[in-house]
């Protein structure tokens, strides 16, 4: 991996921490800025402001409009005291906008302006006259601010969650909203968890006309922490996870909520993160701060790819003050000496009219902490993007991809350290080589070969680890890529000098070394060397390589590095990721659900919690090398030819000769839930025993990309992203849940592939449970890895 400045933690161009884009919002302005005061905003620090569509012109038109309806209405039903309300009685019509309902206009600044909709619109009301009116408001406002070229409107989410319909209402606003809105993204503004005051202040039309919505939309009593994550997640679901709809705004309540929370709305599309004025709490100096969890909530999300902005929630300047200073601005050019004293004075001051809450927050913004090694601008850029899984043995890989490889210090300094382990331990125990040869020292001079070379990074290790050990090896490197097979003879003749005989084959039909100073002879292999691990442990089909060369592997001292490797799970909610697949699946990919994607996850939420018993994330199943016994073997002493020419026989899948079935797996793990929540696939981890020493006392070397060992075995190793298996519909699950996962790896000796399944249960009573759901059996058989 490349190593230049911009991947360099400590050069003068990396970047020590992302910027902060801070926006002002007014809870009560009604008209759009005008230049003047635009530009004033802008002078105290901030970098966008919000913009009323409408203004309150509108509000009062539409409100007129609402009254003359009931009044309609009232002399209705005097006129027909004995008949019941008429259905069919038409309802009120907005009419478009005129120049006089708004001062949102195109310009030239536009881009800096974010389009706010109105929030005295009620779309979760029971009345059918007001949620109709909320509604055709909506439609009205977002298609004239798509036209004026708005990128983006942010629209108030519901103010009541739970049933009733109010929230399926809304829903179904917001999906008619975007067929309005043409090319714009709308953006829901929702708060973290209902905590009192963190709402809207504006009066809506249910509240002005004193309309009741029922009891069923009164949030009181306990405050239920997720019921604001459920409306959103209600929202996005009737849209079908739009990409238009995909970003969310979330208020940052003063009091802030359990880590479960936190960690959901990471895993959704945040755009902005709204802070109110109440939020902030006051230092001895009397200035504008936020707590020690509220900084690390922001520290935590600007790592995101996509850092979200912040909007500033009536923290000034007030309109009143802007127009002060409009009126005086001076308007005549100033003298060339009025301008140099303007500009002693500016630097002297260092921005005097800086808003003290921007201050605060550009604080924020330099205190964050540096990026770590995992976080380079390169890998930061892969956050959350699917990249297909390797076919390591029906594809050659190019130069830039073992580059990349080879970039990782941390996976061959482990790979170094197991192999200088064994050839220490070899001398310790007086193993005997498989050529019987001993060194000037009388010490055994050991068989070595690195399976699957590439570029050789693996040779360069052997070298080390015999040198540091002081053993006398002979050292093979085979490698099927004949591009790769030009390089590694190039290496050999000028960094290895000659040490090393290379050999272009698969490395399943290698016919074993032939030792040096002997003629037509073939002998075993003391130490067999291979990095053929993929995110999954087995999906890069390590085992069916093994099985394929570890007939060479000398019996019974022979080592195998790696020695074992295990595949965990863990279902995650990754709604980004989500929405990618259904795209890809509307662009042609079909298969995009049924495809175990490579990918650096990061903005997901792990739903599961760890309990005596069910862990966070669970072992799926485990490969141990060599295998004692191979069908492929026993099926060539039998009948006298190659398993891979036989046609059907006994194998577990239907025409297979079931010589690969020993290397077919399947795993049934239960994972509880405390929280309620939605999945939308499987996260898949490995972990590795390179080498387990024989001499007690001592570690493993090991290597592992589980989340909650990963810096404990090979901290800041960043060779393998984890796997993803997705799931076509969401699954979504109660609170106090168990999430049953079935997965298998299934052969027909021809290629390898998997299946998986999740199951929601639920404990109706101490020996009872209940099925809340379930999904289609996914399998990636058409796509499957060719052996």
């Amino acid at each position: 991996m490349s190593t230049d400045g911009s991947l360099n933690p400590e050069s003068d161009s990396f970047d020590s921490h992302p910027p902060f884009y801070i926006g002002q919002h007014s809870s009560t302005r009604s008209e759009t800025l005008t230049d003047t005061q635009h530009s004033q905003v802008l002078d105290r620090g901030f970098n966008f402001v919000t913009s009323p569509i409408t203004n309150r012109h509108f509000f009062e038109r539409v409100v007129a409009l609402y009254k003359a309806h009931l009044t309609e209405k009232e002399l209705w039903s005097r006129s027909h005291t004995t008949a019941k309300p008429n259905p069919s009685l038409p309802g009120p019509v907005v009419p478009t906008l005129t120049d006089e309902d708004t001062s949102y206009f195109p310009c030239s600044y536009v881009g800096s302006i974010v389009a706010y909709s109105s929030p005295w619109t009620d779309l979760c009301s029971s009345n059918p006259d007001i949620s109709s009116i909320s509604r055709q408001v909506l439609n009205i406002e977002v298609a004239y601010a798509n036209f004026c070229g708005a990128r983006s409107i942010i629209i108030p989410g519901p103010r009541r969650d739970g049933s009733g319909g109010g929230v399926a209402l809304y829903a179904r606003a917001i999906q008619e909203a975007l067929q309005a809105a043409g090319r714009t993204n709308l953006i829901i503004h929702m708060p973290m968890y209902r905590e009192p005051g963190l709402e809207e202040k504006a009066e809506t039309l249910t509240s002005l006309f004193k309309e009741s919505n029922g009891p069923e939309d009164v949030n009181a009593g306990e405050i239920d922490l997720f019921s604001a994550w459920d409306s959103w997640n209600t929202i996005r679901l009737v849209c079908n996870y739009s990409t238009r709809l995909f970003y969310i705004a979330v208020r940052i309540p003063r009091r802030l909520p359990e880590k479960e929370l936190q960690e959901r709305w990471f895993a959704e599309p945040l755009h902005y993160l709204t802070i109110a004025q109440k939020t902030f709490q006051e230092n001895r100096n009397r200035h504008p701060s936020l707590s020690r969890h509220h900084q690390e909530l922001i520290n935590h999300y600007m790592r995101l790819k996509n850092a979200p902005w912040f909007i500033l929630n009536d923290v000034g300047p007030a309109i009143e003050s802007l127009e002060e200073s409009a009126d005086k601005m001076v308007t005549d050019f100033p003298t060339l000496t009025e301008a140099n004293q303007t500009l002693k004075e500016s630097r002297k001051s260092q921005m005097p009219n800086l808003n003290v809450f921007v201050a605060y927050l550009r604080h924020l913004e330099r205190q964050q902490p540096p990026f770590s090694i995992l976080e380079t601008p390169t890998l930061t850029s892969f956050q959350d993007w699917l990249q297909s899984p390797l076919q390591p043995l029906s594809d050659n890989l190019e130069s830039a991809t073992y580059e990349m490889f080879e970039g990782d210090p941390v996976k061959y300094d482990q790979y170094e350290l197991a192999i200088t382990e064994a050839m220490a331990e070899w001398k310790v125990l007086k193993k005997p080589s498989a050529i019987g040869a001993v060194d000037a020292n009388g010490n055994p001079e050991l068989v070595v070969a690195v399976a699957g070379a590439g570029r050789g990074p693996l040779v360069t290790r052997v070298l080390r680890a015999a040198k540091k050990t002081g053993t006398s090896i002979q050292l093979w490197a085979v490698e099927k890529n004949q591009n790769a097979y030009v390089y590694l003879l190039r290496q050999n003749k000028r960094v290895w000098d000659n040490q090393v005989t290379v050999v272009k084959t698969d490395m399943r039909g290698w016919e074993g070394p032939q030792p040096k100073g002997y003629t037509n002879v073939r002998c075993k292999v003391d130490i067999l060397v291979t990095e053929l691990l993929g995110s999954f442990g087995d999906n890069e089909l390590s085992p069916e390589c093994l099985d394929g060369i570890q007939g060479h592997l000398a019996q019974p001292h022979g080592i195998s590095i790696p020695q074992s490797y295990t595949a965990h799970l863990s279902p995650i909610s990754t709604p980004r990721i989500f929405a990618d697949l259904k795209t890809r699946t509307g662009g042609g990919d079909a298969n995009a659900f049924e495809t175990p994607w490579v990918v650096r996850l990061f903005a997901m939420d792990f739903v599961a919690q760890k309990v005596p018993g069910h862990g966070r994330f669970q072992q799926a199943w485990e490969f141990v090398h060599p295998v004692d016994v191979l069908r492929a073997d026993e099926f060539a002493d039998e009948n006298g030819v190659s398993a891979k020419f036989a046609t059907a026989g006994g194998g577990s899948i239907a025409g297979s000769s079931g010589t690969n079935d020993h290397n077919a797996r399947h795993c049934h793990l239960t994972f509880v839930c405390r929280t309620r929540g939605v999945i939308h696939g499987l996260a898949g981890f490995f972990e590795s025993v390179l080498y387990a020493p024989q001499i007690p006392g001592k570690q493993p070397v090991e290597i592992s990309i589980l989340p909650d060992q990963i810096d404990r075995k090979s901290k800041d190793m960043i060779s393998w992203f984890p796997i993803f298996f997705p799931l076509k519909t969401p699954l979504e699950f109660p609170q106090d849940t168990e999430l049953e996962v079935s997965m298998w790896r299934q052969t027909d000796d021809t290629k390898v592939w998997y299946e998986w399944m999740v199951e929601v249960f639920a404990w109706a009573g101490p020996k009872t449970r209940m099925k809340f759901g379930t999904t289609e059996l996914h399998s990636s058989r058409k796509i499957a890895c060719l052996m």
